[in-house]
């Protein structure tokens, strides 16, 4: 998508995809619609809630069945290598592989802190 001269992209990430990214890693981005264009990207920030939590009217389970939906979290992507002139249109699906680093939890650069609670 364009917006200005920047050209960025948004994925929804599970909860459970979330621990190991960072803010400022590196992904590899490919476009389904275009399977010979090879985008390289960069995490630029998470969103502040998932898309439930910006509905004007949010669902609401007033039924009682309480099972656990997994939320998806969108996560913004700069675009840094390949053809980022190109205008893409929105809604097209991608396949995003963030470059993490397993050994270090990000829940930091999400805005919240991880921290023991105290038995």
């Amino acid at each position: 998508m364009l917006v200005g001269n920047r050209s960025w992209i948004e994925a929804n990430f599970k909860e459970s995809q979330l621990r190991y990214m960072c803010i400022g890693q590196s992904a590899e981005l490919s476009v389904d619609a275009l399977p010979d264009l090879e985008l390289r990207g960069r995490l630029v920030s998470f969103s502040p809630g998932t898309g439930n939590s910006f509905a004007v009217l949010p669902p609401e389970n007033a039924t009682g069945n309480w099972v656990k939906v997994v939320q998806r979290l969108p996560v913004q992507f700069a675009i840094t290598g390949g053809t980022r002139k190109m205008v893409l249109p929105a809604g097209l699906s991608l396949k995003v592989t963030v470059k993490t680093d397993r050994g270090r939890n990000c829940v930091q650069s999400m805005g919240t802190r991880s921290r023991r609670i105290p038995r």
